[in-house]
């Protein structure tokens, strides 16, 4: 009797810590037995610990995957916007293009002397009327003859034309105009430099001129500076040849009609300017849809999957 009553008052204080456990372990089974279809045949409590460390581990992975996901995207967003970026460059060229192709065909102008006037007309054709003076002939070099449809084809290639020469400058006295002004009759190749080689082709006497108005160079990287003592001049620099020849500051290219047998050829005015820009639009839109695929094959069919 003693033991019965002993064993009840041990079960009587046994019991509230059964329910309290019991309770607790409802509790992490309301917790994580959500999480638990996945791992249907291990332990519940200890698959419930691993699986709540996987989703926490799997919500940081998501978000820098997401990251990721959107960074890449800048790739065919940006190869995109160059792409049309390069659409408007070939419009802007072939618009220029067009412009300097009916400045350079028009019907040539009387000579302005005005210096403001002048600056806008680049390119223009004018005429004029007067004599060279040889004496002071200026060459500017190396140079090789202009063949526009050459040009247009091989624009862009790093090779140039083996042709060899120079553009000779020779001041022009306009009879009309009582001024100087500096012509450049056209190309000759090295061997016809000197004047003495070429004097068939060394005019005399009054002469119509049409050209094309050209105005200062800025000297190009990587272009020598002119050399004024040796007469060897590399860019066109208005100020420092009409001080040396004592013509105005003013220079126009003859045209191919002013050539003489035997002497410089006119029309040495390059107007083809490059125009690379579909190969551009090809590259940047062609980058543009293989990146675009790769990042939907990569992040979107992935999901579907």
């Amino acid at each position: 009797m003693a033991s019965l009553k002993s064993l009840l008052a041990y079960s009587s204080r046994l019991l509230p810590t059964l329910k309290k456990q019991t309770h607790v372990i409802h509790v992490n089974g309301t917790l994580f037995l959500p999480r638990l279809p996945i791992f249907k045949r291990a332990d519940g409590r200890l698959i419930s610990f691993g699986r709540h460390c996987s989703s926490t581990a799997v919500k940081g992975e998501t978000g820098e995957d997401s990251f990721i996901k959107w960074f890449l995207l800048l790739i065919p967003a940006t190869t995109f916007g160059l792409g049309t970026w390069q659409v408007k460059r070939r419009q802007w060229k072939l618009k220029l293009i067009d412009e300097l192709t009916q400045l350079t065909t028009a019907e040539p102008i009387p000579l302005p002397l005005d210096p403001h006037e002048l600056n806008n007309l680049e390119y223009r054709r004018v005429r004029v009327r007067g004599q060279y003076d040889h004496s002071k002939e200026l060459y500017i070099l190396p140079r090789s003859p202009v063949d526009p449809e050459k040009e247009a084809r091989e624009a862009g290639r790093l090779s140039s034309s083996a042709e060899s020469g120079a553009n000779v400058i020779t001041p022009f006295y306009c009879t009309d105009l009582g001024v100087t002004i500096l012509v450049n009759r056209g190309y000759v190749p090295r061997q016809k430099i000197r004047p003495e080689t070429r004097t068939k082709g060394q005019v005399e006497g009054e002469v119509e001129v049409v050209g094309v108005v050209r105005l200062t160079e800025i000297r190009k990287p990587f272009v020598p500076n002119n050399d004024m003592e040796r007469n060897r001049w590399h860019y066109r620099n208005l100020e420092e040849m009409s001080r040396i020849t004592g013509a105005e500051p003013i220079f126009i290219d003859a045209d191919y009609g002013s050539t003489i047998p035997g002497g410089p050829v006119g029309g040495q005015t390059r107007v083809t300017l490059r125009n690379e820009h579909m190969q551009y639009i090809i590259t940047w839109y062609g980058l543009c849809a293989t990146t675009s695929y790769m990042w939907y094959a990569k992040f979107i069919k992935k999901m579907k999957l």
